[in-house]
Formats: C-alpha cells, sequence, structure tokens
C-alpha cells in the first residue's frame, strides 16, 4: 500500500491562476508542445507557488514567487534556479533544473521550471491511513538527520558554490534581518517575539571555524520519499533559501519546526510539519544524532533553536501581514497571527529553562 501516497498536485487555486496562452506561446520556443497543455498546482505550502504542468504525456515543475511578495527579500528565481544547477551534478537528491525565465511579461514575474520527482512527502495533515507506525516513524526521522548532516559535508568549492554567500558575519546579518523583517510586517503586539529578537541580537555565541552550504528550510515536507522505501529521501525541495554559512543555524531552523510527540496538545496546535507523530526523534535526540553523525561540535544549542524559532515566527508574521492587506486572499493565513504568538511562547521558555525538551 506504500506506493499508493505519491504526492499529488489538485486544482489551481483562485487568484493564482497562470495566463496560459503566454505561458505556452512561450514554452513553444523550447518544447515541442503536442497534446494536452495545461496546470495543476501542488496545494501545500505557504511560501513560493508551485504547479505541475502539463505538455502531453511530459510534466514539469513550475515555481514563481508567491502572489504580492517582495521577490528581492527572499523569492529570488534566478537565486534557486542557479543552486540546483551547481547542484545536480554533484548531489543527487535534487530536481534537475530545465529552464530558468526572467521575461516578467510572462507570467508577471521570473519563474523556472524544474524536473518532477516524484514519490511521497509527509505532511502536518495525511490521511489516517498513510501515517508511518511508530517503529517507521523512527527510522525515517533517522535518515532525515542522516539527510542533513550530508547536506552539511557538501564540499562547496568543488561544486562550485563559495563564492555564494557571504559566511563572515553571517549569523549577525541574519538576527539583524530578521529582526528588521518582524518589525516591518508587524500586525499586532507580541512581547515574547519581540523579547526573543532582543535575547538573540544579545546572545550571539562566536561564529564557527568552518562554514557549510546550509539548506535553511529543511523540514519534513521539503522532502521527497521513496515510494517503496519511505526511509530513503530521494529529494530535498525548495533551496530558495540556501547559502553558505553556519550549519548550526540550520539545525536550529530545524528544531524551530520540531514539535516532539510529548509536547504538550497546545504546542501541537502549531502542526506546522508531521514531527508529532509517536516514534520521531525528540528535540534533543535529533541534536544528539546530529552531533554523533556529523562529527560536530553542537555548543549553545538553545540560541539556535531560539532562532529557529523567531525566524520560522517572521516568516509566518510576513505571510499574514500580506493577507491582512489583502495582497493575498488565501483564507489558511487568516490565523497565522496564533503561530507567531504561540512561538513566541516557546521561545521564552526555551531560553528560561535553557533546554530544547519538557518546556512546558
Amino acid at each position: 500500500m506504500l506506493n499508493t501516497w505519491n504526492d499529488t498536485s489538485a486544482t489551481v487555486r483562485q487568484g493564482e491562476e497562470l495566463p496560459m496562452d503566454k505561458l505556452q506561446s512561450y514554452l513553444k520556443q523550447f518544447f515541442t508542445i503536442d497534446g494536452d497543455f495545461r496546470l495543476s498546482q501542488f496545494p501545500s505550502g505557504y511560501s513560493n507557488l508551485t504547479y505541475l504542468l502539463h505538455i502531453g504525456k511530459r510534466e514539469y515543475v513550475l515555481r514563481r514567487p508567491p502572489i504580492g511578495a517582495n521577490i528581492k527579500s527572499g523569492h529570488d528565481m534566478k537565486r534557486e534556479y542557479e543552486i540546483l544547477t551547481a547542484l545536480k551534478p554533484n548531489y543527487s537528491k535534487v530536481p534537475t533544473p530545465i529552464l530558468y525565465c526572467e521575461d516578467e511579461t510572462i507570467l508577471g514575474c521570473p519563474f523556472y521550471l524544474m524536473e518532477r520527482m516524484e514519490g511521497v512527502i509527509l505532511r502536518a495533515k495525511m490521511p489516517l491511513e498513510m501515517i508511518p507506525d511508530p517503529e517507521l516513524m523512527l527510522r525515517i526521522s533517522n535518515s532525515y538527520v542522516d539527510t542533513l548532516v550530508d547536506l552539511h559535508k557538501l564540499d562547496v568549492r568543488k561544486i562550485g558554490l563559495n563564492d555564494f554567500g557571504k559566511p563572515e558575519g553571517y549569523m549577525q546579518r541574519q538576527i539583524e534581518g530578521w529582526t528588521r523583517r518582524y518589525y516591518k510586517s508587524k500586525t499586532d503586539e507580541i512581547p515574547r517575539i519581540e523579547s526573543a529578537a532582543k535575547w538573540l541580537n544579545e546572545n550571539m555565541p562566536k561564529e564557527p571555524k568552518h562554514f557549510s552550504l546550509i539548506h535553511n528550510d529543511f523540514k519534513y515536507d521539503n522532502l521527497v520519499l521513496d515510494t517503496q522505501d519511505w526511509t530513503k529521501i530521494n529529494a530535498v525541495l525548495d533551496w530558495e533559501m540556501a547559502t553558505i554559512g553556519n550549519p548550526l543555524m540550520d539545525l536550529g531552523t530545524s528544531l524551530g519546526y520540531w514539535i516532539n510527540p510529548k509536547d504538550p496538545d497546545f504546542m501541537k496546535v502549531l502542526n506546522l510539519t508531521p514531527t508529532n507523530l509517536p516514534g520521531n526523534l525528540s528535540r534533543e535526540e535529533v541534536v544528539q544524532q546530529y552531533a554523533l553523525k556529523s562529527g560536530r561540535e553542537v555548543n549553545n544549542i538553545v540560541f539556535y533553536y531560539v532562532y529557529g524559532l523567531f525566524k520560522i515566527a517572521v516568516i509566518i508574521q510576513q505571510i499574514y501581514y500580506r493577507y491582512k492587506k489583502g495582497i493575498t486572499q488565501d483564507q489558511r493565513f487568516a490565523k497565522l497571527i496564533d503561530g507567531v504568538n504561540l512561538l513566541g511562547e516557546i521561545a521564552h521558555m526555551a531560553i528560561a529553562k535553557k533546554r530544547l525538551d519538557n518546556l512546558f
């Protein structure tokens, strides 16, 4: 039954349709278009819009920025396309990039096409019959850590990405940048989030001696599992925020999404990824496994965890801001402010108790 759960697309959401005549006319320069030319949309995700483009019997994934987003602030399609182009010959767990278009007269924004990688994606909301049993979930969560460790071991010089980011001073730029983005998109008074921002700015550890390629959004719903063996991760998706930097900040972002199976129910309301399913490692166990498998010294982990919580809160806040301004009408965004509040509370408890687990 495992092979019945391949990730599928659905009808395009209202307000997120694409001008198909313009798209088809443009793509005729690069493809022989025979048979159907139609579009569906992958319905999950809150950031870049992801579509499945059918051209006859062929399928491609089309990625474009979200409606109303400031492209230069984190939805740079060219940058993501270039990352995939550099990675593909050196790292098998990425889709093959096909085509990049910067002509905004086609869709009103830059976009790119890539290979469709079929497989299973574990999401926060899954049919009951799809949920892995605890033994399988434990093995999947161990594969999750293995994949993150392997990613951080990539030789950026060999790949040709050593000039891709500015690792020196990366931590300070990130903390200051996310703090600035929060206040720019602020809609409500949330003292715990503002306190977390202040604490992060005042408690930055020293920069590491060695930097690596970091994904910056490494979570279950960005991983494509093998249809026949869910413990095998075939692809890592959504490289829009990838750069060269401190790998512990990547780990911290992943921990920010990670709700433990034994966390209290009010924490599980976040429901961002299926880490709360029985069998998953706890946050502290993820860190222990990462340290063991990477051989990397993991210090100041509470700082990186709070950074992850704060960063995710800001991302959610930015989406909520667009919704409140009427830039997007996606009703999934209506209650995102509750998530910002909860992430602030979790950050507060992690700082107060100086640990990752058993916060409440």
